[in-house]
């Protein structure tokens, strides 16, 4: 089965540098196994980065164990979407490239809600 976007389509690329997603093969892709449900292709910003820092998820530092580059605003991650959904209710939610943006994202936040913050 085909990963789809929120319109249904097929999931666009979100980002190859840094390499991201929960597969790491540049696609808010989900499975079983991704717990936190990596699924909303966004646009880093650094209110949301100091933000996620200050909730315990530190983006910014490198892990070189994990190999983990650090980001950095103008990133594209795929963020959990909880996550994202709790940034947008604290006014910091970074904006969406809606065509990467995986389908399971719906279960969690409005397509409204997305569009609105979208990439413009």
């Amino acid at each position: 089965m085909t990963d789809k976007n929120v319109f249904g389509n097929h999931l666009e690329i979100a980002s190859i540098n840094p390499m991201t997603g929960f597969y790491r093969n540049g696609f808010c892709s989900t499975g079983i196994d991704d717990a936190g449900i990596h699924v909303v292709a966004a646009v880093m910003t650094d209110k949301f980065l100091n933000y996620s820092k200050s909730k315990g998820n530190d983006l910014i530092s490198p892990n070189t164990n994990s190999g983990f580059p650090g980001l950095k605003s103008g990133d594209v991650w795929c963020l959990c979407a909880n996550r994202w959904k709790e940034a947008l209710k604290a006014g910091v939610a970074p904006p969406v490239i809606l065509e990467a943006t995986n389908l399971k994202a719906l279960e969690i936040i409005s397509l409204e809600d997305l569009k609105l913050n979208s990439v413009k």
